[in-house]
């Protein structure tokens, strides 16, 4: 059995974007016209995915809003003769069937994904945290989904953190098995830096047997009093083999002011309509 389904939480309050998260999902925020959650859709899209939950909470309505029609926004587009714009309008209700579960109270990472386990059923599935954005030719979740089906277990991206954020992931400990890939030993949930088991960092991509839903029912509050996902992948590593691949690509985590800014850099520089103008006004800027 393939990954067809996802899991997507966006139920976050998006604390480190306040103000402006008091009113906006923290996953709507633009780069530079397209919101931050659009990108992790259409990762999952091109990654053979056809099903999508996304877990939301209060004050999420733009999101739901954002993938569904506009039936007055289309016709005015049509009597404009805005055909481009149309289309692209269209698109994006078109993209992928999209299903929305509330989290009711902000328990946690690992209680988010726990909330899609009857539409998952025994499937599994991959998880994309709408915070992290990952470029590449070959999609985050589609590298992870190939590790899946060579070895039929759950599979984590990790990538090399800085020393200074080791505090803000969950490190793993792995024996190195191949180029990239290892096997999950232990991982650990935002230790201090002198206990941390390496420097690589689980970052916002999964693909996880069902078998997962159990030991997230059987994970205490962790840290910040919530259920961590990282302590369910922990108590089901005790159980079956979890491997942990570095992927290949670009990742911006833009939950993260200055991360979020270089996705913006780095879009607007693929842009050829923005390319030059940019460049020269921060040529202006850096001699200033």
């Amino acid at each position: 059995m393939t990954v067809k389904k996802a899991v997507i939480p966006a139920a976050g309050l998006g604390t480190r974007f306040l103000p402006v998260t008091k009113s906006m999902p923290k996953e709507m925020l633009p780069i530079i016209d397209v919101p931050a959650i659009h990108y992790v859709v259409k990762e999952a899209l091109d990654s053979g995915i056809d099903d999508i939950i996304i877990i939301t909470g209060r004050s999420k309505r733009a999101i739901e809003d954002y993938f569904d029609d506009s039936p007055e926004l289309e016709m005015h587009l049509a009597k404009k003769n805005n055909l481009d714009l149309l289309s692209m309008v269209q698109e994006i209700s078109s993209l992928v069937d999209i299903h929305y579960i509330r989290q009711k109270e902000p328990l946690g990472l690992g209680d988010a994904v726990l909330r899609a386990e009857k539409h998952i059923c025994d499937e599994p599935f991959a998880v994309l945290l709408g915070d992290d954005i990952v470029r590449n030719s070959t999609p985050c979740t589609r590298q992870l989904i190939d590790i899946y089906n060579r070895y039929r277990c759950s599979v984590l991206a990790v990538e090399d953190v800085p020393e200074e954020m080791v505090s803000s992931y969950g490190i793993i400990k792995g024996k190195n098995l191949e180029d990239l890939l290892y096997l999950l030993e232990d991982i650990v949930e935002k230790p201090k830096k002198d206990d941390a088991p390496s420097m690589m960092g689980a970052i916002g991509r999964y693909v996880f047997t069902q078998e997962i839903f159990d030991s997230l029912k059987k994970t205490s509050s962790g840290v910040g009093g919530e259920i961590q996902l990282t302590d369910g992948i922990r108590r089901l590593n005790e159980r079956q083999n979890i491997y942990a691949y570095k992927f290949v690509g670009r990742r911006y985590d833009t939950g993260d002011r200055m991360g979020y800014i270089e996705a913006i850099i780095d879009s607007a520089l693929d842009q050829g309509d923005l390319r030059d103008d940019l460049i020269a006004y921060m040529r202006q800027v850096v001699v200033r």
